[in-house]
């Protein structure tokens, strides 16, 4: 695996110790030290790295830097808000706190190319030095001139310096409109089912042999690796599951060797633990408190599914059961449903032949404006609420969980359209722990 870690200017045992820690990312990592070069020659001024979440961008990077010694900064775009805290963080890691008091309070870039030169001259660079910027895709989002400026900065302070880009999406996306220094790109593909195999198999438990583990991880990745690639939270998966996995052969009633026993044992909680993934509601012991609740409980199997014990606030209930009345009730039944004197919904013989076929529960959810979501809300709700932007908020919450779905354009402000996205099973589990009984609302069960 050394091999193709053989980049001229670096020594051998350190290279050999980078391979051991990125297993199934040689070649990356190889390809990056090439495009580097040697520390002591003037690196590109800029490397662009790109890859799906957990695609071993930043941990490439990082073991790079910490085993072959290389001075650099790691800068996360989600904590650095503003020009001013990047521009502290890459002035006091490079030079000191000397340098960052120099900065006026709301620098400019070129305050911080004047400040950097003026270091450089004091403290020269020996090697290349780096700036890593995690989740460069926000950078867009900052000022015009500030991803330009760090994809030529090595030319602006005139110093040995790269600055690499770990993003999530490629190039073209960020490329603006006015043109830019283009800068070396690298991608990081996903991780194959082998090579997920391969790392994951590492992490075994000490008490069972590494065949017993893998078998384990060829089973979890064959239920989970159609719908989930992500590294990191296979990971979590493989750990959260793996004390089931053990428990017939713990208990005496397998050997090591059973594995169709074991998989039969494993293979319903795997199902449950599939409607969790990328959802974190419940932490991993809650997970386990419910399953051992399950195994004591008789009768009807109680939902383990994290969306059904996901928590909202009080008025947001009532939201998302108003908006699924509205959903999944014609408008023309809204004033029998909620005003007092409305009389009997009668449903014709000739009137359920014309509708036997069109459920509205089977033809899925219809889009609804927004004063008839208000409307059957202040009519369910148990007491009086002014219409405030805490309530409008809400609904944009409601939207951003992808509880509700705004199927109208985004420039259509006077009357918004919305659908709702949830179950019936979803909504009655929100329905009770409000004390509402929706299935009285709802005109397909009358």
């Amino acid at each position: 695996m050394s091999a193709l870690l053989q980049v001229p200017g670096y020594d051998q045992e350190r290279l050999r110790s980078v391979a051991e820690r990125l297993p199934c990312r040689e070649a990356q990592a190889g390809t990056l030290l090439s495009l580097l070069g040697e520390p002591q020659q003037y690196s590109y001024p800029s490397v662009f790295i790109y890859g799906h979440r957990a695609s071993g961008k930043s941990h490439v990077v990082d073991v790079l830097m910490e085993e072959l010694e290389l001075p650099c900064v790691a800068v996360s775009c989600v904590e650095c808000v503003s020009m001013a805290l990047l521009f502290e963080r890459v002035l006091l890691t490079f030079f000191g706190p000397d340098a960052t008091s120099l900065l006026p309070r709301f620098p400019s870039m070129s305050d911080f190319v004047r400040i950097y030169k003026r270091q450089r001259l004091q403290s020269p660079a020996k090697q290349t030095r780096y700036i890593v910027m995690e989740k460069a895709e926000l950078l867009r989002d900052g000022d015009a001139n500030l991803l330009p400026a760090l994809l030529r900065l090595q030319e602006l302070v005139e110093d040995n310096l790269t600055v690499i880009l770990l993003s999530e999406i490629v190039w073209d996306l960020f490329r603006p409109n006015t043109g830019c220094f283009e800068p070396l790109q690298l991608h990081f593909p996903d991780y194959s089912k082998g090579e997920l195999q391969e790392i994951l198999s590492k992490d075994k438990h000490p008490s069972y042999s590494a065949e017993f583990y893998s078998s384990y991880i060829n089973i979890l990745l064959g239920v989970f690796y159609s719908v989930c690639r992500d590294l990191r939270e296979l990971r979590h998966l493989a750990a959260l599951n793996f004390t089931k996995f053990c428990e017939p052969l713990t208990e005496g009633k397998v050997k090591e060797t059973d594995t169709h026993k074991l998989w039969r044992n494993i293979e319903p909680h795997l199902k449950k633990a599939m409607q969790t993934v990328y959802i974190r509601e419940v932490s991993s012991l809650q997970w386990e408190q419910m399953q051992q609740m399950e195994e004591k409980e008789s009768g009807a199997l109680r939902g383990l599914s994290a969306h059904t014990h996901i928590e909202l606030p009080y008025y947001s209930k009532f939201l998302l059961i108003a908006a699924y009345l509205a959903s999944y009730n014609p408008a023309r039944t809204d004033k029998r449903f909620f005003l007092k004197h409305h009389g009997k919904i009668r449903k014709t013989a000739k009137f359920l032949k014309k509708n036997e076929k069109t459920s509205n529960h089977l033809l899925g959810p219809k889009p609804f404006p927004l004063d008839r979501l208000l409307a059957i809300f202040y009519s369910v709700v148990d007491s009086r609420v002014a219409p405030t932007a805490s309530i409008f908020s809400q609904i944009s919450s409601l939207v951003t969980l992808q509880l509700l779905a705004q199927v109208s354009h985004d420039d259509q402000l006077d009357a918004p359209k919305y659908k709702c996205c949830v179950s019936l099973d979803f909504i009655c589990a929100i329905s009770r722990t409000v004390n509402f009984e929706i299935v009285k609302y709802l005109y397909d069960f009358v």
